[in-house]
């Protein structure tokens, strides 16, 4: 139970992406590329990207494959608006110029636990970061369960955000 309380309240303070680019080394010069990408990664593993995006990486404190990061998952989280699930960035950012991700990510709006104002309140230039750090990493198309309008059961493992009154 713990575990998953954990993974609730962590959820909560998350930040994450949606976004893609096409890093073009020779408009930034190759060392500017990589750092740009190496913020990326600075920024996705410290805005809590991980936390939902990658499976289990929760649980294994960190300990998840750099492979293996931000592809979505089939824990739901539920609560009164349904269930939603962490989108597969590495498949969404690629449908995305990093121009169109700059744009969603100032004016997404998104079902919980997605912080989407954290987003909001990102720099331009770490949007890009994070959309070239994406980009760099291999292409994944793993599924992730659609939304579960409320009302309706998920059919996979998730946390139920309800709050509870203190037992007097």
């Amino acid at each position: 139970m713990t575990r998953w309380v954990l993974i609730g309240i962590t959820a909560l303070g998350l930040s994450g992406l949606l976004a893609t680019v096409t890093l073009d080394p020779s408009e930034m010069g190759a060392a500017a590329a990589t750092d740009s990408i190496e913020r990326g990664r600075y920024l996705a593993k410290i805005g809590g990207c991980n936390d939902c995006h990658t499976p289990n990486y929760l649980e294994k404190a960190g300990n998840v494959p750099e492979d293996r990061w931000l592809i979505g998952d089939s824990l739901g989280f539920n609560g009164p608006w349904g269930t939603t699930y962490p989108t597969n960035l590495r498949q969404l950012l690629r449908t995305m110029s990093e121009d169109e991700w700059v744009k969603s990510a100032r004016t997404i709006e998104t079902r919980p636990p997605m912080p989407w104002f954290n987003l909001r309140a990102m720099t331009e230039a770490d949007l890009r970061a994070i959309h070239r750090y994406v980009l760099s990493l291999p292409a994944d198309d793993t599924p992730v369960p659609d939304y579960v309008p409320p009302g309706r059961p998920p059919k996979t493992p998730h946390i139920v955000f309800v709050p509870q009154a203190p037992k007097p």
